[in-house]
């Protein structure tokens, strides 16, 4: 568009056009009517030329605005103009000049928008204005609403403030009669304590000495089993502390193997406390359970680890399965006896009162009960936990439930470790922390010289802060490294057949029995 404009100045057609004009105007009364005629078509032609180079540059000017641009402008000058002059032409006569230009029609309808505008504006500041004055009616009538409202409150306020003079007199008097009834209450005790004093004095003291003999003898009962605990544990330590022979390994083998076969052990091994346990005392219940535990260690643990055996023939594996499913296991029994500890509470409130006494109640209910506890839900617990555990989780050797009887050992000692006071809990344990000498012990194939776990055998057992049992631990240098490794080859080992029993020698079994755990602490009286 701007070459064709710029094409048109160039040409200096108009400027011909106006000098052709000029001196056809001179030359008209002395030319012929054919001259004149010819002057007037050639004027014509160059219009016309003119003309053509404008409704081009028109056309390529409304094409650039695209559809919507230029169109208001088209309607409102040249659509007017172009219909004047048609129906001029047609007539047969000049233009009118009273027919109106193109910009007297734009001016116009520009008017009337402006028109139409400043009416929509006046209509929008009318109701702006109907708007304002009805808020600010509406604000008037708010204040006063508040004002009532703060009335109303000050009113309520004094009623308030009168009442709790008059409630704080009330509790003055209460607190009055509560103080003569507490001295009247505390006067008639100690009247009735006097009263009972004497008739303490003057009973037979042939009675009051066999009320000290029954104590005494109550004493000697728990020193007993205390003992006779202790005793069982000395023998079970120092038959197997001897050396068997390979016949009597053999036997030992079998008796192992029908013990793990027999489903009648396993309802024999879950003690299930009498109705008497309560009058126990708590250090003849500990005596015990630090026996069970024990014996867990040295041989239970062992027999999981025949079990273990038969499928995996890797000891580190059988090893830290065996811890793994013991921590689970007290885990699990901890928050069972905690729920079971809840439902008691909720069950015995309504008929007891006293902080003191309903707790106690709570623990002897506990301890008669112990048989009401849901072993085997624990033990399903404990084995969904081993699988997810990422040291050992899905070994394709072997099924966590061939510990289900070791496993529901653990937990019914570890749930009846927590009706101790204080209750019993084993230590903490990861791979890789520094060895504590305090708490373990090292086993028989460990590197004595590294400071560092490699892995753990059994967890130490706790009293508060203190160690009541050690535990057993493989050290090794590089700890945490290998124990990287290992468990890199723990997870991709692949199906092994089934590990028969008979390939187990007599040095196998021999290195893995090592002795129970060294006791720290016995209580003696």
């Amino acid at each position: 568009m701007a070459e064709n404009l710029r094409k048109l100045a160039s040409n200096e057609s108009l400027r011909l056009l106006q000098e052709k004009l000029e001196s056809w105007v001179k030359d008209y009364n002395r030319n012929s009517c054919d001259q004149n005629l010819n002057n007037c078509l050639e004027l014509i032609e160059q219009v016309a030329k003119v003309q053509g180079q404008l409704f081009g540059i028109l056309t390529t000017t409304a094409q650039e605005g695209g559809h919507n641009d230029g169109v208001e402008t088209i309607k409102s000058r040249l659509l007017p103009w172009l219909e004047a002059s048609f129906t001029a032409a047609s007539l047969g006569r000049p233009v009118d000049g009273s027919v109106p230009s193109l910009q007297d029609t734009f001016d116009r309808d520009r008017q009337k928008e402006q028109g139409v505008r400043d009416q929509d504006v006046n209509s929008t500041l009318s109701a702006t204005r109907n708007q304002l004055s009805q808020i600010q009616d509406d604000l008037a009538e708010t204040g006063k609403a508040l004002e009532e409202t703060k009335k109303s409150s000050a009113i309520s306020l004094l009623a308030a403030e009168e009442e709790i003079n008059q409630l704080k007199k009330q509790l003055k008097s209460l607190q009055a009669q509560e103080i003569a009834r507490r001295r009247n209450s505390a006067s008639r005790l100690q009247e009735e304590y006097r009263t009972e004093q004497r008739g303490l004095a003057r009973q037979n003291p042939d009675q009051r000495d066999t009320e000290a003999y029954e104590k005494q003898i109550q004493d000697l009962k728990n020193e007993i089993a205390v003992l006779s605990a202790e005793k069982y544990s000395h023998q079970g330590r120092s038959a197997r502390s001897q050396s068997p022979s390979p016949e009597h390994q053999s036997r030992s083998d079998n008796y192992s193997r029908n013990r793990s076969a027999s489903p009648s052990t396993a309802v024999a091994k879950i003690r299930s406390p009498s109705p008497n346990r309560s009058k126990v005392s708590s250090v003849a219940r500990k005596a015990a359970l630090l026996s069970r535990f024990s014996d867990a260690y040295s041989q239970a643990r062992l027999d999981a680890q025949c079990l273990l055996w038969r499928c995996i023939d890797n000891t580190e594996t059988v090893q830290r399965i065996i811890y793994i499913a013991t921590v689970e296991a007290f885990h699990v029994a901890k928050m069972a006896f905690r729920h079971f500890k809840i439902r008691v509470r909720k069950s015995m409130a309504p008929s007891h009162a006293g902080p003191n006494d309903f707790e106690n109640a709570v623990m002897d209910y506990i301890v008669c009960h112990l048989d009401q506890y849901d072993s085997q839900s624990s033990v399903n617990d404990v084995i969904r936990a081993m699988n997810v555990n990422p040291k050992i989780s899905f070994p394709p050797e072997v099924d966590f439930c061939l510990l289900s009887e070791f496993i529901q050992e653990i937990c019914c000692i570890a749930f009846a470790m927590q009706t101790l006071d204080p209750p019993l809990d084993i230590a903490y344990g990861a791979d890789g922390e520094i060895f504590n000498d305090c708490k373990y012990r090292r086993s028989y194939d460990s590197d004595f010289t590294a400071p560092l776990v490699f892995y753990h055998v059994w967890p130490a057992l706790m009293e508060n802060d203190c160690v009541i049992m050690k535990g057993e631990a493989v050290t090794k240098r590089g700890a945490f490294w290998n124990s990287v490794r290992s468990l890199s080859r723990c997870r991709s080992r692949s199906l092994s057949p089934i590990y028969p029993r008979s390939r187990i020698g007599l040095s196998t079994i021999s290195r893995s029995r090592s002795p129970s755990p060294i006791r720290c602490t016995l209580p003696r009286f």
